[in-house]
């Protein structure tokens, strides 16, 4: 379903936050381009605006990523519904998997999901995703999945979804593709490079031959020592992008 305001829906007032909020998300779908994250006009980023209301941001249903701007941006409600007019309608079929998480994980401000080759090869191997990497060493144990159940229309799916994910942040939506969700874009974002370079490495390594195991004291070791969760590792991480995509296209923000 391709949603517009309802007529005589309430008009929420555009806020300083929601402003903020819109050219960081805007932001983050040009990063997106610029990692080659994505699939023409499908899935989707979305990012909550601080403050009282439960206000979310997502992209404009028939814009590529690299035509999201700030101004075009919708603001909805958690059931998908606009806020205000916009110019372009959502896929609200598509926010059922972010309204779920959004609406009953705690912290979960930021939800980004992806189709990517690699990711959704993973998605698709009955023995999901490999711990023998870099990367997936240091998601042993971090990584939630859900079962394929068909095109994510059906509300009654929130609830397995939700039980399958629990407080796991990196998921792999089984022959779908990959999920990560956070307190903000940059935690979100760090869990789903992690999830997607260790897709990558798989895909790669299998190409190639057998990889090679990874014995269970080294898995516990990059558990302890490495991994996405560090703070700090995920804003300088993404400022660093931030800045790379400044210097080549600063159009999102207006």
């Amino acid at each position: 379903m391709h949603e517009r305001p309802r007529e005589g829906a309430k008009q929420v007032p555009l806020t300083d936050a929601e402003r903020d909020a819109r050219v960081a998300l805007a932001g983050c779908y040009r990063i997106f381009d610029m990692l080659g994250w994505t699939e023409l006009i499908f899935n989707h980023i979305t990012l909550r605006v601080p403050g009282p209301e439960r206000i979310f941001l997502i992209n404009p249903f028939g814009l590529h990523y690299s035509e999201v701007t700030a101004s075009n941006l919708v603001a909805i409600d958690i059931d998908g519904i606009p806020v205000r007019e916009a110019a372009h309608p959502i896929n609200r079929a598509g926010f059922v998997t972010h309204s779920a998480i959004h609406g009953h994980l705690d912290g979960a401000h930021c939800v980004m999901h992806t189709h990517t080759t690699t990711g959704m090869a993973v998605a698709c191997l009955k023995e999901g995703l490999s711990h023998d990497s870099f990367y997936g060493a240091q998601l042993h144990g971090a990584v939630a999945y859900h079962d394929f159940e068909g095109v994510t229309v059906n509300i009654e799916e929130r609830q397995r979804m939700l039980a399958d994910i629990g407080r796991k942040k990196a998921v792999i939506l089984r022959n779908h593709g990959l999920l990560s969700w956070g307190a903000d874009i940059p935690e979100a974002f760090m869990w789903l490079w992690w999830l997607q370079r260790a897709c990558d490495i798989q895909i790669g390594a299998a190409a190639a031959g057998t990889m090679n195991p990874i014995q269970a004291q080294a898995l516990a070791q990059c558990v302890r020592e490495a991994g996405p969760a560090e703070r700090v590792v995920c804003e300088l991480v993404y400022a660093a992008l931030v800045r790379r995509l400044d210097a080549i296209d600063d159009s999102y923000k207006n």
